[in-house]
């Protein structure tokens, strides 16, 4: 056999070992376990529910779909209706439908999704065409925000909104790659992320934080006084400081962090991708490994094969409700048996119910809570 094809072979088992796994996974978190029923409700054609939105009126949820849709729940109808799209209209035939992560660029991918309840304005945070907004009774969203001092954003990725002054805070997850590279962007070890805030009085765009490792999720307190941000590369959930600026780190998770949400409960759900194992810890920790992993990767298609092994692996769901000062209040690992919905993106708890959301998944997830506190 062939030098090359060893260092290819070899190349494979160390992505199939730092892939999001649960080989050696970390142990399993604390706090008080979530119980209840799981319902799952299946997409029109897409898939990668990502984020959830509920409108002023308590209609929904709203949730944006691998092929540039943004869909909405109807509960009396038991299905899901068109709502708006991220891409322009005459691409309506090409998109629809898409779960190509090679169309992205031109379909978008909305990802993070919050409403200005106020004026009923539903912010996009898509992938690649910046933060935008669906107005009432618009069918396409319009770009509010695609880049700033000149530069254009290149990963939007986690919003939520001051409901008091209108202003919009959202991520940026790196300057180098683009969504359908996160695994590359992991991997390298890339700490080129920001945070930002989107005034929608002016339109101005103020960058908050820069040089954070894959930020994800962001969402604030009820006062608007402080964020949590999740950090996905490291693992960690950050707490900032809105007026008088500072940034501390309030948890150190066992996976790795996506969105965030605000509890009506108290605290914050955040809804882990998968567990962040032992050896992918050491293996992330190695710059070699790391440089290596990036060079075959780019031979073997690594988001391709990272999906590959998700999909085997079948890792159960995972996320936790902290205190604002980052303990565990609730755990939820896994739905008892049901072992279809994995990989969550998103717990946005309502009414006695947990919406999950998952980037991966055909459909959208509603666990029923038994007690609810």
């Amino acid at each position: 056999m062939s030098t090359a094809k060893l260092v290819l072979i070899a190349g494979a088992v160390a992505l199939l070992s730092v892939s999001f796994s649960y080989l050696n996974s970390s142990p399993s978190t604390a706090g008080n376990d979530v119980g209840g029923e799981l319902r799952l409700l299946p997409l029109d054609g897409a898939v990668g529910p990502e984020s959830v939105a509920f409108d002023a009126s308590g209609e929904g949820p709203y949730t944006g779909v691998s092929d540039g849709r943004i869909l909405k729940w109807k509960e009396d109808e038991q299905g899901w209706i068109h709502h708006a799209s991220v891409y322009s209209p005459e691409l309506a035939n090409t998109c629809k439908g898409s779960r190509d992560p090679k169309k992205e660029h031109v379909c978008g991918r909305p990802l993070g999704l919050q409403f200005n309840k106020k004026k009923g304005d539903l912010y996009v945070a898509d992938a690649y065409f910046g933060l935008m907004k669906v107005g009432p009774g618009d069918e396409f969203a319009a770009p509010v925000a695609a880049g700033t001092h000149g530069v254009p954003f290149r990963f939007t990725n986690g919003l939520d909104i001051d409901e008091g002054s209108g202003a919009v805070y959202f991520t940026d997850s790196s300057k180098r790659f683009q969504r359908r590279e996160f695994t590359s962007a992991i991997i390298s070890g890339d700490a080129t992320g920001r945070l930002m805030r989107f005034d929608a009085d002016t339109g101005e765009v103020q960058v908050l934080l820069e040089g954070l490792s894959f930020p994800n999720g962001v969402a604030l307190s009820g006062d608007a006084s402080f964020l949590l941000l999740a950090e996905t590369t490291t693992c960690r959930i950050l707490k900032y400081w809105t007026q008088t600026p500072r940034l501390e780190v309030v948890a150190q998770l066992p996976g790795f962090p996506d969105n965030v949400r605000r509890s009506p409960r108290g605290g914050f759900w955040v809804a882990m991708h998968s567990r962040n194992g032992r050896l992918v810890e050491w293996a992330l920790s190695v710059p070699w490994l790391r440089r290596f992993l990036l060079l075959v990767g780019s031979r073997l298609n690594l988001q391709k094969l990272s999906s590959s092994v998700l999909g085997r692996r079948r890792g159960a769901a995972l996320a936790v409700r902290l205190s604002e000062e980052g303990e565990v209040l609730e755990a939820l690992e896994g739905f008892g048996e049901r072992k279809d919905m994995r990989f969550i993106s998103e717990v946005e708890e309502r009414n006695g119910s947990l919406w999950v959301g998952s980037v991966l998944m055909p459909f959208l997830g509603v666990y029923h809570l038994h007690h609810p506190d």
